[in-house]
């Protein structure tokens, strides 16, 4: 079974930008991870961990 639950976030003015620089250094990672697999031609999760 799967539980969805929403919340909606109130952060402070702080913690919002802290959340965003988060977040968008997840997103930087996962397009390096994009990039790299494509010119490799690795896409397996773990067979890309070596790479990256």
């Amino acid at each position: 079974m799967k539980l969805v639950v929403q919340v909606k976030l109130l952060p402070t003015a702080e913690q919002a930008a802290a959340l965003w620089s988060t977040l968008r250094a997840c997103n930087d990672a996962a397009d390096e991870v994009s990039r790299v697999a494509y010119e490799t031609g690795v896409f397996r999760e773990y067979a890309l961990r070596k790479p990256t």
